[in-house]
Parts: C-alpha cells; sequence; structure tokens
C-alpha cells in the first residue's frame, strides 16, 4: 500500500522509479529514451534517481514514453461549477416541532 503522507523527496523518488520502471519494461535504455525526449543523459539519470529535475525534462521524458494522460490527472478540469449549485440550491427547510398529543382513552 502506498503511503499517503510522502516528502517532496519522496515523491520525486517514487516518481523516479515510477518512470524508469516503465522505460525498462518498454526495453529502452536511457541514451534513446534521452535523445527521444530531446534531453541530457545526465538530466534523465537525475530525473529517474530523484534527484531534482525542471518541470520541462519531466513533461518531455513523459511524452516520449506515450505518458501525456498522466499529466491531465494532475489537475482535472471540474465538469460541474460547484459555486453554480449553491446558487441554483433551493433554501434548507427546517422540520417542524409538532407535539403529538396522544389520547388516553
Amino acid at each position: 500500500m502506498a503511503k499517503i503522507n510522502l516528502t517532496p523527496d519522496e515523491m520525486e523518488s517514487v516518481l523516479g522509479e515510477k518512470l524508469k520502471a516503465l522505460r525498462l519494461s518498454r526495453n529502452i535504455d536511457q541514451t534513446t529514451l534521452a535523445e527521444r525526449a530531446g534531453v541530457s543523459v545526465r538530466a534523465l539519470r537525475s530525473l529517474e534517481s530523484g534527484q531534482g529535475s525542471t518541470i520541462a525534462t519531466l513533461v518531455r521524458v513523459i511524452r516520449a514514453l506515450g505518458r501525456e494522460e498522466w499529466l491531465n490527472s494532475i489537475a482535472p478540469v471540474a465538469t460541474i461549477n460547484p459555486l453554480s449549485l449553491t446558487r441554483e440550491a433551493q433554501p434548507r427547510q427546517r422540520a417542524s416541532r409538532r407535539s403529538r398529543i396522544r389520547s388516553m382513552d
């Protein structure tokens, strides 16, 4: 099970490991992927080892691996605006406090 509260350094490391695993699963060496992504081998090594990188390097490597859809999951576009729901919502109705008197026949 994945740890929820990762530090930024841990997140970089996990992301790097995932990118490396994807590269290896496709049997691509670092030199080839770096060329396809238009980044240096050193930049790719830094990214994969979790030693820091630029957003540009990350995006280029993700695109070279054909995983652009990962970027869409970072900040998905909401299909429903929650603010519009509050404007259209009906005012809340309170329950009435009626006393029920039972006859004692």
